[in-house]
């Protein structure tokens, strides 16, 4: 059986990579996008590595995106993002991807799906998957979005054009609320009896923060370091998955899915070494952070991650409040990551509880390849 081809562009967003399509070139049919995805990608892969797709082996570039026109009054776009499991046949549709955002507006001014003038754009997106609105603002000449340009961002070699991304209202994204247990602090019991403490947060993505301490971690290791300590990545997911009952996200640990709550070890700021081998400074950053996605330690930080950190630095007695060191009010808190520093911006308030106005950050984009990509044509003939 012949292949399909599927007009596709392929893009590096922050420190991820993904795939981006117009809604009208899918089918309808969510179960065959899941199966469309799994092909492209490469998924699942035994040996991890996705060679037979467009996957790159980690959570960070296995990843696609489908955009097309507003179903929001207040938007320009629909955006749904899709995560794609490694080494499982499974598509997450149940959480957005920060950096991806980044391409959005790019994507839709470069495709003609947008009219802007030249200069400062504004696109507002609909965050299917959240059913949040982003604002993404970012230059434009000559009719398409500017690629080039001095914003550097942790994780990426080179620079960049700046894009300013402010979510707003980002609390509860796929939960009850900003705190979805009411609680700044929970207690989680383990089934061997231990109790940990945990801040569970969700603020454009549902995080459980841990403190690195409780863990024997000192929060400075590298994904490797953390991956190889014996019985630590099945206590971590033990841990999420009792968090995300607490969050209301799976009737039971095991029916909790594989991309959130996503976990966040979470430390005071302290100097580390970076996976290029750089230095960072304990006065650089406000808070340090070493995050799972897909099972795997994160080798940056996500961006949604680091947005809800921001916000969950703000919201007194929380573990990462707890642990961050002294802001002034509206300052950027820099959290420290495996990749470098990444800042971000949060707006709080209290009234009768704790309310997230939005949370900003600034990210680079660059479209890296455009055309079609290949299905196989039996895998549009037969289910999963």
């Amino acid at each position: 059986m012949t292949q399909v081809w599927i007009p596709a562009a392929f893009y590096r967003g922050g420190s991820s990579k993904g795939l981006f399509f117009h809604t009208r070139h899918l089918p309808i049919d969510r179960a065959t996008i899941d199966r469309i995805l799994l092909d492209i990608l490469g998924s699942p892969d035994p040996y991890g590595r996705q060679l037979d797709g467009m996957g790159g082996g980690i959570s960070s570039l296995s990843k696609a995106a489908i955009i097309g026109p507003s179903t929001h009054c207040e938007a320009d776009v629909d955006y749904t993002f899709a995560q794609i499991a490694v080494d499982a046949p499974v598509v997450d549709w149940g959480a957005n991807c920060g950096n991806l955002s980044s391409v959005v507006g790019p994507f839709c001014v470069d495709e003609d799906l947008i009219k802007v003038a030249d200069g400062e754009a504004l696109v507002r997106i609909h965050q299917v998957n959240t059913s949040k609105i982003i604002h993404a603002r970012f230059s434009v000449e000559n009719g398409q979005a500017v690629t080039h340009g001095s914003f550097a961002i942790a994780g990426v070699a080179g620079t960049g054009a700046r894009i300013r991304l402010d979510f707003l209202s980002p609390g509860g994204s796929a939960t009850r609320g900003l705190l979805p247990t009411g609680n700044v602090v929970d207690c989680v019991t383990l089934p061997d009896g231990s109790r940990i403490e945990m801040s569970l947060i969700d603020a454009s993505n549902p995080l459980a923060y841990v403190r690195a301490s409780d863990l024997g971690l000192t929060g400075t290791e590298l994904p490797a370091e953390i991956e190889a300590k014996a019985g630590m990545m099945a206590r971590l997911d033990i841990l999420r998955r009792h968090a995300g009952v607490l969050m209301g996200l799976g009737t039971t640990p095991d029916a909790v899915k594989l991309a959130n709550p996503k976990i966040a070890i979470v430390s005071a700021p302290a100097s580390f070494r970076t996976l290029d081998k750089a230095g960072v400074a304990g006065a650089d950053h406000e808070i340090g952070i070493r995050m799972l996605s897909m099972a795997r330690v994160h080798r940056a930080v996500t961006l949604t991650g680091a947005l809800c950190t921001a916000v969950a630095c703000r919201l007194a007695g929380t573990i990462a409040n707890q642990l961050c060191s002294t802001l002034a009010p509206d300052a950027q808190i820099r959290v420290g990551n495996p990749s470098g520093v990444v800042s971000v911006g949060a707006s709080v308030r209290y009234n009768n509880g704790w309310i997230a106005d939005s949370a900003t950050v600034s990210r680079t984009a660059r479209r890296l390849m455009q055309g079609t990509v290949a299905v196989r044509g039996d895998v549009l003939a037969h289910p999963l």
